[in-house]
């Protein structure tokens, strides 16, 4: 049986979706948009393995945090403004673009000579990553209309989910068999197919929205975090914490967001609206989300280098030990979103996560150059399920504190401190990093015979040339390496230790409907996500609507038409009010629903007097069955009106709108692909349900 919930045909209020016999030729478009996504997805994941060699070749250890903060900056500055251009002026033209100016970036970043080139070129790289991840998924409205949203949205979900895995593993791989450069070389030949594909077959028309875009905001929050990212990793390294340099860079970063704060009091689209943080909630989620990232990339940046360094393991397989973190934060993170899903219950899991996290921190602090593969890859297990416990959960906090007008910007605003939280682990970490290293070495190197011409910097230049050391000068810089790194760890605890303390204050609030599990771009992808509220609702409708219609949409929507009919006969109404009449035995043939259950919605719709035929007619609506039609038909759009709980449709046009559109499809047949659900239970057969 199909999907009952997908329609053969389309209301004209369904706007640009594309008709449902084009339904395959959907997958070229979707395709090279996931292409696009892939790209920026794991250019998050696969540099991580291969820094330390990196540095090798281009030395500059102390700035090697830089490397990952340059993209996350610039992504996480561009991301709106991509956003809200392509509503403007055409999705299509700037998603084209924000590949073009990604892959120019990759080049650039694969030829780089020194590691402030690769800096600055990674800057360029993240700025079109930020067009990747918001356009892709913004054209995906255009193309797919509302009832399959939430389909085709949890697919780009699903990409961060495996370039998670495959990132890190990928990234070794490259190092070791061809050069760390293909980490961004491998990026031309995927953007190059998704770029030729979205130009030679994305035509679709294009739903545009009239913004005031704020520039200045913009510019000044992605200032503001400069400035502080700065300090804090060129502070105790390059310049001392009381120099005038570092001083400066603390008061600018002050006065420039004194500066964004009055800017978005009087902006008409604030890049960062200061009501959400009237909320209660939002400031609560806000911090920890900012702990969240600040732990995760702190951790994913460094411990490739601890596993490569320390424990003198090759780049693939330092990817391989990481992978019981990233499986363990996919497993919670998915699982836990199900859960607050069925059960409305939220609460324990940023608690539960945020303590599970310190413990896992806790533990990596203990490694050391004698860790054995079990001991680090139980405690990399932890760390993950921590994670994974409380990224997408506090998505879902979010959208159900706040009303439908600010559910777009809600979400967009729990990502941003996720983000921007990222960068300043990153630079945290290294600054913490690099400061103790430089210590450690000159003690663990003061006294000991050295080869001739061997100069001491040479080693956080190039850690290879820790190899033409004697043995037990050797043991001493592992030595060093491990507690500097791991050391990070321990002082990152107390932070994490800070979110669980703010997370015993989150309210537990009834969970809405339509708040249902996000996808992994919102739960544990860097970039923010920016949806409008309008997005945010509709694939939340589909994605519910379409997991619950399988089973009991027509036996709920029977019972508030007031009907005492088997949901099978409703089906059929709705069938022949959309169609004007229905040949049964065409149904049955089609496979539409099994024959056992057409004969027996037919014999009763007939032997109520809800349907007729006449003279070898196909089967059409009585005036009493045309009648319970329209009850049924208002029955769809009052279950839907229902879940939105208190977002009142009447106060919002485009919100009665999405709910006309989607009523106007739901419970209509799809003839075209099999039934998602698998094999009829025996019940169904004998035409009880469906």
């Amino acid at each position: 049986m199909t999907d009952p919930l997908a329609a053969s045909d389309r209301s004209p209020a369904d706007g640009p979706g594309p008709p449902t016999t084009a339904a395959r030729g959907l997958w070229v478009p979707i395709g090279a948009l996931l292409l696009a996504m892939l790209l920026a997805a794991l250019d998050q994941t696969i540099v991580s393995t291969a820094l330390p060699t990196i540095v090798s070749d281009l030395g500059g250890l102390e700035h090697l945090s830089w490397v990952v903060t340059a993209y996350l900056l610039a992504s996480t500055a561009a991301t709106p403004l991509w956003g809200k251009l392509g509503d403007m002026y055409g999705r299509k033209r700037f998603f084209q673009a924000s590949i073009v100016i990604f892959l120019l970036g990759s080049v650039l970043c694969g030829i780089a000579g020194s590691m402030g080139e690769l800096i600055a070129f990674r800057a360029v790289q993240g700025l079109g990553g930020g067009g990747l991840m918001v356009l892709s998924q913004a054209i995906v409205g255009d193309l797919v209309p509302p009832r399959d949203r939430g389909r085709y949205q949890g697919l780009f979900g699903a990409v961060f989910g495996v370039t998670s895995v495959l990132g890190p593993l990928l990234g070794g791989l490259f190092v070791d068999h061809l050069s760390w450069r293909w980490v961004f070389y491998v990026n031309l030949p995927i953007g190059v197919v998704a770029l030729l594909v979205i130009a030679a077959v994305l035509h679709g028309r294009e739903v545009r929205r009239e913004h005031r875009i704020d520039y200045p905001g913009t510019a000044l929050i992605a200032a503001v975090a400069t400035c502080l990212v700065l300090m804090t990793s060129l502070g105790g390294t390059t310049w001392a914490w009381s120099s005038w340099q570092i001083v400066g860079l603390g008061v600018l970063g002050l006065v420039l967001l004194l500066a964004f704060v009055e800017v978005e009091r009087s902006a008409a689209e604030p890049v960062l609206p200061l009501r959400l943080f009237r909320s209660r909630t939002f400031s609560l989620v806000a911090v920890i989300s900012f702990v969240v990232g600040f732990a995760m990339f702190g951790a994913l940046t460094y411990l490739p280098t601890f596993l490569q360094v320390v424990m003198q393991v090759s780049p693939t397989l330092s990817g391989i030990h990481m992978l019981p973190m990233v499986l363990g934060m996919l497993v919670t993170s998915i699982g836990s979103g199900q859960i607050v899903a069925r059960t409305g219950r939220y609460r324990a899991f940023p608690i539960a996560g945020t303590a599970v996290t310190t413990v896992g921190l806790l533990l990596l602090s203990r490694l050391d150059e004698h860790s054995s593969t079990a001991e680090m890859s139980g405690y990399f297990l932890v760390f993950g399920l921590g994670l994974g416990l409380v990224m997408q959960v506090l998505v879902l906090i979010v959208q159900n504190s706040v009303g439908y007008e600010d559910l777009g910007v809600a979400t967009a605003g729990a990502t941003f401190f996720r983000s921007i939280g990222a960068s300043f682990g990153v630079s945290v970490f290294g600054t913490v990093f690099t400061s103790g290293l430089r210590s450690r070495l000159a003690d663990a190197l003061a006294g000991v015979p050295l080869p001739p011409g061997f100069r001491p910097e040479a080693i956080t230049s190039d850690p290879r040339v820790v190899s033409a050391l004697p043995a037990a000068v050797q043991e001493g810089v592992h030595h060093a390496y491990a507690e500097s790194i791991t050391r990070v760890f321990l002082y990152a605890a107390p932070v994490v230790a800070v979110a669980f303390v703010l997370s015993l204050f989150l309210r537990e609030e009834k969970l809405r409907s339509t708040v249902t599990a996000p996808d992994l771009s919102e739960s544990i992808g860097i970039n923010p996500v920016e949806r409008s509220s309008l997005d945010e609702i509709a694939r939340a409708l589909s994605a519910l609507s379409s997991r619950e219609a399988r089973r009991d949409f027509f036996r709920r929507i029977t019972a508030t038409a007031g009907l005492d009919l088997l949901p099978a006969s409703s089906w059929l109404l709705l069938q022949m009010h959309q169609h004007g009449s229905v040949e049964p035995a065409e149904l049955a043939e089609q496979r539409v629903v099994p024959f056992a259950v057409v004969e027996a919605a037919v014999r009763e719709v007939e032997g109520r007097g809800l349907a007729a035929r006449s003279g070898g007619l196909p089967l059409r609506l009585t005036e009493a069955g045309e009648e319970a039609a329209l009850r049924l038909v208002a029955a769809r759009r009052t279950q839907l009106s229902d879940l939105l709980g208190d977002w009142d449709e009447e106060q919002y046009a485009d919100l009665a709108e999405l709910l006309t559109k989607l009523s106007s499809t739901l419970g209509a047949d799809r003839r075209d692909r099999p039934d998602p659900v698998g094999p009829e239970p025996p019940h169904r057969a004998e035409g009880r349900s469906f």
